[in-house]
């Protein structure tokens, strides 16, 4: 799912998780994410407690991290992860064109 067709509405029974590094992640993040860095060696350990059954929105810079975290959550039994295709850098790039649908 493109992350620009995203909505906050999406989150009544889902969680959001931003795969960057904590620093990418204070220097500005989608209302409401979870940050677990993809990088860390405990990144599957911090999904234990989420039930396999939630829909888990992922996200990152532009795409790359995302797509391998959705893809090790799927093989650890994750049935609804979803991508957010373009990552952090397209979701700021469509508030900078259109700042009042924020």
């Amino acid at each position: 799912m493109p992350i620009v067709e995203f909505n906050q509405k999406l989150l009544a029974d889902a969680i959001l998780v931003d795969v960057r590094t904590p620093a990418e992640f204070n220097s500005g993040h989608l209302e409401n994410a979870q940050n677990i860095n993809w990088s860390d060696a405990d990144f599957a350990t911090n999904f234990e407690g989420v039930d396999k059954d939630k829909t888990i929105y992922l996200y990152c810079k532009v795409g790359g991290r995302s797509a391998l975290a959705q893809k090790k959550l799927q093989a650890m039994g994750y049935t609804r992860v979803v991508n957010l295709t373009g990552g952090f850098d397209a979701w700021k790039n469509e508030q900078l064109k259109n700042p009042d649908q924020q």
